[in-house]
């Protein structure tokens, strides 16, 4: 009997609406495939900024690994990336261990060793944990209580959980709430202002910074940029907190708790009129007027540029990439391409580009890359002339593809001018 793989129209999806999704596309309701996780080797600890090098943000943090070897054994491939090999260390754990708990016993002794054994004392010692303890009901704040009064150290959690990625609190949701966690009240500067959003820098040419220079930010924090753990302590100075990336909201909540800074959310945009939508928000929000006309023509331009050279460009889109697939998918088809395909996770929030999907471009097919139907998927056929994204590249070899998946995160203007300028030189590339 010939297999299908699932898909529905964003027409049809559509008019289900966000409470009738069908359960092929919830992992919960059945195995998943999970594609884009073999592809990244993508554990919530692996490729990229997983949790373990994602724990060791915080300028001069060491981690302790305690973890089953078969779970601590991809750590070993971040030795290669420089400045890392030196702050892992790993506390093994036995089969005794599993089923009983004892290694909670080992830990605040192995933490002790750790920070004995290195010349400087560390900022902080991250304790990286994995899904045994979250069977086994560990309660980790305690446990690195028990461990920071031992040994004088800052020792703080790190949730390697892989069965809650899709639950409240998932992974790397649970970590960026951790590397703030050691900031400390301090009096505010209204100059300064925090961007929570990754744990690499921002491109060096998003608009976003000369926008706020412009508007009277002297200081610009990010973690990522922070060259030692004093001024990773300065940003409890900032006025106020720009969240980037929806993963940091329960962090920025935990600032605005403990430390009294508000924040304000951007969303990471393609489309170039809600770009400069948000930024007027913005600029009502401080309070002051945001001049952006330079940088919406400049990515304006970029976006002309490639229409005119490859108009009516068929798109694939899949979600190992930096840009939400449907908002992505949406900007597209308003710029006058076709998006033939989305492999991507549904979610309520983005059912909003789903809908407007559904009104312009309403046979676009989605697929759902933790599906086992996409087993089947047909690898042969080639509905795009462009795949965006790692696993769209791998679903369509044949394609030209555009991964965007870099680590130095775009955003913005800058974010669309530079995806066009990629798409624009993948194309040419192969008319040569």
């Amino acid at each position: 009997m010939e297999k299908e793989v699932y898909y529905i129209t964003a027409a049809q999806l559509a008019k289900r609406g966000k409470d009738q999704v069908p359960d092929e596309l919830k992992s919960a309701a059945h195995l998943i495939y999970s594609s884009p996780a073999t592809l990244a080797f993508n554990s919530p600890g692996a490729q990229g900024f997983g949790v373990k090098r994602a724990g060791l943000a915080i300028p001069g943090s060491v981690m302790l690994l305690v973890a089953p070897g078969c779970c601590g054994r991809n750590t070993t491939m971040l030795s290669e990336l420089g400045g890392y090999s030196e702050r892992f260390f790993y506390l093994l754990m036995d089969d005794t261990d599993i089923v009983t708990g004892r290694h909670l016993n080992k830990i605040s002794q192995a933490v002790k060793e750790v920070v004995d054994s290195l010349e400087e004392t560390p900022s902080a010692v991250m304790i990286c944990i994995t899904c045994v303890d979250a069977l086994l009901g560990t309660d980790m704040e305690r446990v690195c209580r028990k461990a920071s009064d031992f040994t004088g150290v800052p020792v703080l959690p790190c949730y390697m959980y892989a069965l809650t990625r899709e639950g409240r609190v998932p992974p790397m949701t649970a970590v960026r709430k951790s590397v703030y966690a050691l900031l400390e009240k301090r009096e505010k500067k209204a100059s300064t202002v925090n961007i929570l959003g990754e744990f690499a820098p921002f491109l060096d040419d998003t608009e976003l910074y000369e926008i706020l220079h412009g508007i009277g930010i002297q200081k610009i924090n990010e973690i990522s940029r922070c060259k030692d753990f004093e001024e990773y302590l300065s940003m409890a100075e900032a006025n106020f907190n720009l969240i980037l990336n929806p993963e940091c909201r329960l962090a920025a909540e935990d600032i605005k708790k403990r430390l009294d800074i508000p924040g304000i959310e951007l969303a990471r945009l393609y489309q170039i009129d809600k770009i400069h939508n948000q930024y007027q928000l913005l600029g009502g929000a401080l309070g002051v007027k945001i001049d952006d006309q330079k940088y919406y023509d400049q990515a304006a331009k970029a976006v002309e540029a490639f229409g005119k050279a490859h108009p009516g460009t068929t798109f694939a889109i899949g979600e190992c990439l930096n840009a939400g697939s449907f908002e992505l998918a949406l900007a597209l088809t308003r710029y006058g391409h076709h998006v033939s395909e989305i492999y991507g996770t549904v979610s309520e929030e983005n059912f909003i580009y789903i809908k407007k999907l559904a009104q312009c471009s309403p046979d676009t097919r989605i697929y759902t890359n933790l599906s086992p139907t996409m087993m089947y998927y047909d690898c042969g056929e080639k509905p795009a002339d462009v795949t965006i994204g790692m696993d769209a590249g791998y679903y369509h070899p044949d394609c030209v593809n555009v991964s965007w998946n870099q680590e130095r995160q775009p955003f913005g203007y800058s974010g669309l001018r530079h995806l066009f300028q990629e798409l624009s030189a993948a194309m040419e590339g192969v008319a040569k």
